[in-house]
């Protein structure tokens, strides 16, 4: 059964010099619900093609002005769409296979025609126009798509250029905050060495063990930043604190008063508020105040106990202690094994015993002063001249000759502090 097909607003152009026809052809077309358009004028009919879309243009082929085929021809050049339909009588069947294969036109009709195969070649011949007109209009939508769709690469790629010299410049702006960062850190660390040479070496020491330490604790890349950042801050509040209540903080911590004990208790604080200025974060200000607290709730400032201590803290912690500790390596391990649980987290010290078994045999270093200086002992800092010459380097043996040139090259700083090995 052939499927129904909606006649109503499709548009048949009639050309035929005979009026009979072009009624008969009119009325039929009518009829079925098409709207027909005719004319005698080949000429007429073409100004009509030129102003008006028709989906059927049927044609006969004895005109006076010119043949059906020419008029055709003329027809498609103007509206290449339209199924162009051929009424003769007389033309060879040649010449009408050729002029379908050539698409001068879609079919013929013979006359006398049957009024049923003539409305079946009209309603194909529709059908084939609505057909090509729809695929136009989605060559056209897809035309215009592509376009939009060039047009939007060309802006993403656009973007991408934007986005890449933005990224480019981010990602130098970010190198150079991290290097000013870490030159931040190297002045903070000059800063407590020239002050205080003995906090200086205990700094670098507690930074290597941190950073050993690290490597076994799994922390995350943040938490890995925060604890190196701490580690090379953390003795930056004891800047200030009087040099004697330092020493003896180290080498006899009983003989501090309760006044000196709180002095140096506030540097934990103090450590805190001036690491704000090179970590806005405040991030590793609350670990270097919490270095000192204990497992156990036992420690200072804040008596903070478990996990209350951050975790960076804990890590921390064991580090500090095992630095100043004036005990032997021996000793100390032992000491921090047996205060597991109660001034050290468990977990920390379990990193701390798997970072230690890859810590180089170290010498001990001590600070003493000019006057103490004596022969036989071992340079563990280089000697420099008030100008910045090298006297004496690092690991040199000192002689009574070395000793009488560093007193006569530093005979205004008798009060000088240096560095040896224990």
């Amino acid at each position: 059964m052939t499927p129904s097909f909606d006649t109503r607003g499709v548009k048949v152009l009639v050309v035929d010099d005979d009026e009979i026809i072009l009624i008969a052809l009119s009325e039929t077309l009518r009829h079925e619900g098409y709207q027909a358009t005719t004319t005698q004028s080949p000429t007429e009919a073409v100004e009509l093609i030129k102003k008006n879309r028709y989906s059927v243009i049927i044609s006969d082929q004895r005109m006076a002005e010119m043949t059906g085929l020419e008029f055709l021809q003329e027809a498609a050049r103007i509206q290449p769409n339209a199924s162009r339909i051929l009424i003769t009588g007389v033309l060879t069947l040649k010449t009408i296979i050729d002029a379908i294969n050539s698409g001068e036109i879609y079919r013929f009709i013979a006359k006398p025609w049957l009024r049923e195969e003539l409305l079946a070649t009209i309603r194909n011949a529709a059908q084939r126009h609505e057909l090509l007109e729809t695929n136009r209009r989605l060559q056209e939508g897809t035309l215009r798509l592509n376009e939009q769709l060039a047009d939007a690469n060309t802006q993403l790629q656009h973007k991408i250029r934007e986005l890449t010299e933005q990224k480019k410049e981010l990602a130098g702006t970010h190198a150079q905050m991290r290097l000013n960062f870490e030159h931040s850190l190297d002045l903070v660390q000059r800063i407590v060495s020239v002050y205080h040479p003995s906090l200086g070496e205990e700094t670098r020491e507690v930074t290597e063990l941190c950073e050993r330490m690290i490597d076994f604790a799994g922390l995350s890349e943040d938490e890995s930043h925060l604890l190196r950042v701490a580690a090379r801050l953390h003795n930056i509040g004891l800047i200030g604190i009087p040099r004697d209540i330092l020493d003896r903080a180290r080498r006899k911590p009983a003989s501090l008063s309760p006044q000196e004990k709180a002095i140096l208790e506030s540097g934990a604080a103090y450590g805190q508020m001036l690491a704000h200025y090179v970590d806005p974060s405040d991030a590793s200000g609350a670990v270097i105040r919490a270095c000192h607290e204990r497992w156990d709730g036992s420690g200072y400032p804040d008596k903070l106990m478990g996990d209350r201590i951050p975790k960076a803290a804990r890590l921390l912690a064991i580090a500090v202690w095992y630095v100043e500790s004036q005990l032997s390596r021996d000793e100390r391990i032992d000491e921090i094994l047996h205060q597991s649980g109660s001034a050290f987290s468990h977990d920390a010290v379990r990193v701390f015993l798997k970072a230690a078994r890859t810590l180089p045999s170290q010498r001990r270093t001590r600070q003493i002063g000019l006057g103490e200086l004596r022969p036989g002992m071992v340079l563990a800092r280089g000697i420099y001249s008030p100008a910045g010459m090298l006297i004496l380097p690092e690991g040199h043996l000192i002689t009574e000759d070395s000793l009488g040139k560093i007193r006569q090259e530093k005979t205004h700083e008798s009060g000088s502090s240096l560095m040896v090995y224990s």
